[in-house]
């Protein structure tokens, strides 16, 4: 298998994109999967490595990377070394970074790749960043979402919490992992403002004509179930697919020391990858 990591790609807001393509190298073009992560994420996560793999062994060139802006550096992409970068995060700069990704995708073998059969993959706000992006964006051919959330202001319902934020700037989240404050900064509810409608979820998915296979976890901690049955009620076409028992993460954490998937994440690739074979590929 080839693996390519910590390719640097130059980003559009001053920070680069660093991202990690598998591939089985034999001479064949293959479809692309991009794979965006969710807040508090980032590319070598758990068993993102292991899932990269296997759809790399399915046929696949399965590309992983980190957001600009998600907290991490180039230098060290696995580990949050740059909490004001994360603070100056906003949805412009993650849409942007997938551009980024999709302008580098040329840059593989030709003999390995077909950028005509390119899909994006997105776990948690990845999901709803990619429902924007979709829709905005012809070179994908279809999304898969895990555990995705139905709207991207989600955080931001309590009037007085904005007020708040408005007030000082600023809020943090912590991360229950390392226990970090993680800012984030009023300009991020300022850029969601200013770019509706294409922001909102609802609006994105009565947009977008691709194909959308809806992927949750009936367990999920942190985002609902009742979240996958919004976003497949508001897509013509939507595939749902429920996974019973499993949490946000499906059984995954970090570090992940095994060898192999949960039960759970195996059947997330399992049906992720039926559902790519079955599309006009």
């Amino acid at each position: 298998m080839n693996t390519e990591r910590n390719v640097i790609v130059a980003g559009q807001h001053g920070r680069p994109v660093v991202l990690d393509a598998y591939y089985l190298a034999n001479g064949q073009p293959k479809p692309i999967v991009l794979f965006a992560h969710g807040i508090k994420g980032f590319k070598d996560w758990g068993f993102w490595h292991l899932i990269a793999e296997q759809f790399a062994a399915a046929g696949f060139v399965f590309i992983k990377f980190n957001f600009s802006h998600n907290g991490t550096t180039p230098a060290d992409p696995a580990h949050f070394g740059d909490l004001e970068a994360f603070g100056h995060n906003n949805y412009s700069k993650e849409l942007a970074d997938i551009g980024s990704v999709l302008d580098w995708l040329p840059s593989l073998p030709a003999d390995e790749s077909d950028l005509n059969r390119i899909h994006l993959i997105g776990h948690s706000r990845g999901g709803g960043i990619g429902i924007v992006k979709t829709s905005l964006e012809p070179r994908i051919r279809s999304l898969i979402t895990w555990a995705a959330v139905d709207r991207l202001d989600y955080a931001w319902q309590n009037p007085q919490m904005v007020a708040d934020w408005q007030d000082k700037g600023i809020y943090h989240i912590i991360n229950g992992r390392t226990g970090q404050e993680m800012p984030v900064y009023y300009q991020f509810y300022e850029d969601f403002l200013a770019h509706q409608p294409t922001y909102d979820v609802e609006y994105a998915l009565s947009k977008m004509s691709q194909p959308l296979l809806v992927i949750h976890g009936t367990e999920d901690e942190a985002v609902p179930e009742r979240a996958a049955h919004y976003l497949q009620q508001q897509h013509a076409s939507a595939q749902l697919h429920l996974i019973e028992g499993a949490n946000h993460v499906f059984g995954g954490s970090h570090p992940y020391d095994q060898t192999i998937l949960t039960p759970h994440a195996q059947e997330l690739v399992d049906v992720s990858l039926t559902f790519l074979k079955n599309q006009d590929i």
